[in-house]
């Protein structure tokens, strides 16, 4: 575990990385309902991707702070570092997918 100091930031990258990850992730629900008003999406499919988005949130909440505080922050910290310099990013959005059958 590290310093007060490298947890505390560990804790401001993930909690910066969370609130944009959920910021993307609520434009596909604005843009569902904007489709909805518009016609083009019935309301089953607007509350199927309103569904979408709760399975995404769910997913990113757990990967940023499902287990608990301290070491794991300081992981998906690390992870998060990782991916930007290798220019890797999660889709929460696309993991979100239902199933295909």
């Amino acid at each position: 575990m590290g310093t007060k100091a490298e947890r505390r930031s560990a804790r401001a990258l993930v909690a910066s990385y969370h609130e944009a990850q959920l910021a993307e992730l609520l434009e596909h629900v604005a843009g569902a309902l904007e489709r909805y008003r518009a016609g083009e999406l019935d309301a089953y499919e607007a509350d199927e991707l309103i569904h979408r988005y709760k399975r995404a949130a769910r997913e990113l909440w757990k990967f940023c702070w499902g287990r608990g505080s301290g070491s794991y922050v300081e992981t998906v910290a690390r992870t998060l570092e990782r991916q930007g310099a290798e220019g890797e990013r999660i889709d929460w959005w696309a993991a979100s997918a239902p199933p295909r059958g």
